[in-house]
């Protein structure tokens, strides 16, 4: 008995010593940096260029659906234009995770950064301080023209002080980090210089891809590193309101054009802007709808005709969880 007490107590020894490295190991390397390149890319004061980048966070790319206050959703959704100060949070297992103030203010916004600062959050999920950010902003194939777009609206914005709280990574979220699960990625390859911006398919897929993002909600996807897991736009990602409502989750749809299981199968050009034209129908639904409404006409048809043209993929989605006695989202 008293050799059994002993091993146990070595057994505990070992493992708490195991656990002392883990968690030393995780506190340092946690905040881990990286040496990404800074993009050759110089924010414009030309008007058009500065109306373009403002088009884009206000519409496709729905820079305004994060980096604003969370109690201006509506207004946001209603097509206010306020400068893009923060305030936007999402909890999960990874950390509290919290868009910061993108306008110039030097102390709390976007002021000390550089161009190149800027355009490499972008294009490789950096931080000024060389720490990588969690995948939440997906435009690393966006072009050059459209970057520089966005970074001279963000520099137009007239400057305000808003002092966040910033992001605070739990330990799995700096574990997460600590052992590589989320690195810095960079463009898949040399982005374009700039698009053709039409009807075509070819645009419908940047636009799905590098700058609205459809691929990413619309796939399934490990929630703790943000990795694809699933078929590309088959649906199926599990995903909290926005803003949260107690009770209230949906998991995204298949825009592939199934027959039986893709929703783009039953609907026409006709119907699917006029879905867009719409917005918001179901509250807290994490689909952008203020900002996709905003989108152009051209926009959407490319839109469209890109996600016809995907291969039909096979996957009924479950519907979604709502609240008891409401109809189910669209």
């Amino acid at each position: 008995m008293k050799s059994l007490i002993n091993i146990l107590k070595w057994i505990a020894i070992v493992a708490g010593v195991l656990i002392l490295l883990l968690v030393t190991f995780v506190n340092i390397r946690g905040n881990r940096t990286y040496d990404a390149p800074l993009p050759d890319l110089v924010a414009s004061q030309d008007s058009a260029v500065i109306a373009r980048g403002q088009y884009l966070a206000f519409g496709p790319a729905h820079c305004a659906s994060c980096h604003a206050p969370m109690d201006k959703f509506d207004e946001i959704e209603q097509g206010l234009v306020m400068p893009l100060i923060g305030g936007w949070e999402l909890n999960i297992p990874p950390g509290s995770f919290r868009a910061p103030n993108l306008t110039p203010d030097v102390e709390t916004g976007i002021g000390s950064f550089s161009d190149g600062q800027l355009a490499r959050a972008l294009r490789y999920s950096v931080r000024q301080n060389g720490e990588a950010l969690f995948p939440f902003m997906p435009f690393q194939n966006m072009s050059d023209a459209d970057v520089i777009a966005i970074i001279s609206f963000l520099r137009s914005q007239t400057p305000v002080r808003n002092d966040l709280k910033e992001t605070e990574l739990s330990f799995l979220g700096k574990a997460i980090s600590a052992f590589g699960l989320i690195t810095p990625e960079g463009p898949l390859s040399t982005p374009p210089k700039s698009v053709q911006i039409d009807t075509s398919i070819t645009y419908g897929e940047y636009v799905a891809n590098s700058v609205a993002n459809c691929r990413g909600c619309h796939s399934l996807r490990d929630l703790k590193t943000g990795a694809y897991t699933g078929v590309p736009f088959a649906g199926g990602m599990p995903m909290e309101s926005d803003p949260p409502i107690e009770g209230l989750s949906f998991i995204s749809p298949n825009i592939t054009p199934h027959l039986n299981d893709g929703i783009m199968a039953n609907w026409d050009e006709a119907t699917f802007i006029k879905r867009f034209r719409t917005g918001r129908i179901h509250k807290g639904s994490p689909m952008p709808w203020g900002a996709f409404a905003r989108m152009t006409e051209v926009e959407l048809k490319a839109l469209y005709r890109y996600l016809q043209s995907l291969e039909p993929m096979a996957g009924k989605v479950e519907k979604t969880v709502i609240h008891q006695g409401e109809a189910p989202p669209s």
